[in-house]
């Protein structure tokens, strides 16, 4: 892959996992966070060169799945998108974890989330 980098000590505890490649925390130099997803150094390189060499007129606006013609290509996608999901769900439920240690009742939690405080409560109440 483009721009390995020198993994980390093994004895370190993976943090998250690149929402693009899948390599986690461990394994890259550095790993910016967003709203539940994650983009490593080597990641955002790449995005740098494809935005530099891409010219606006040029781009499909489609769905990248629209994009993929063979369907070993989309069996072969759907465990890292499977994978993607999953870490974005684990980041909801710290986030829900946070706000609820902050003092937030499920009803609040319920509204930042669009959806019944009973919802919520169902979703969630477990993982505390």
């Amino acid at each position: 892959m483009q721009g390995e980098t020198e993994p980390v000590a093994d004895e370190e505890a993976t943090i998250a996992v690149c929402s693009f490649c899948l390599r986690p925390s461990t394994e890259v130099t550095t790993l910016v966070a967003g709203p539940g997803v994650f983009i490593c150094s080597d990641c955002v390189a790449i995005c740098g060169q494809v935005i530099e060499h891409n010219k606006p007129a040029s781009v499909p606006r489609v769905a990248p799945w629209e994009l993929e013609s063979s369907l070993e290509g989309v069996l072969t996608n759907l465990p890292r998108i499977a994978a993607a999901g999953a870490q974005v769900d684990q980041n909801l439920v710290e986030w829900v974890r946070r706000a609820r240690s902050l003092g937030a009742t499920w009803t609040r939690v319920g509204e930042a989330l669009g959806v019944t405080r009973q919802s919520a409560w169902e979703r969630f109440s477990g993982e505390e």
